[in-house]
């Protein structure tokens, strides 16, 4: 059944990084894997490659306004990067 493996699958990496967080380190370190895990699944439902996404984000947040903090979404961000692509 095909559909029991792609579940599986999408499953799978739920179930590694559980064990993984065991070893965060401190409760601290599990809250900011607890907080960066749905950024990093948002940006692969949206097809926007996470390690970029990310890296260009912690370089601009500091500067950016708050005002304009949505242009930061991952799937803001990955119009944006696609226009300036296309121009």
């Amino acid at each position: 059944m095909p559909f029991n493996n792609a579940a599986e699958r999408a499953v799978r990496g739920i179930a590694v990084g559980r064990r993984n967080w065991t070893f965060a380190g401190s409760d601290s370190g599990g809250h900011r894997a607890a907080a960066i895990y749905p950024l990093i699944e948002t940006c692969k439902l949206n097809d926007v490659d996470a390690r970029a996404w990310l890296a260009d984000i912690l370089a601009r947040i500091n500067d950016h306004p708050m005002s304009r903090i949505d242009e930061l979404l991952p799937w803001n961000w990955k119009a944006a990067q696609d226009q300036a692509i296309a121009a």
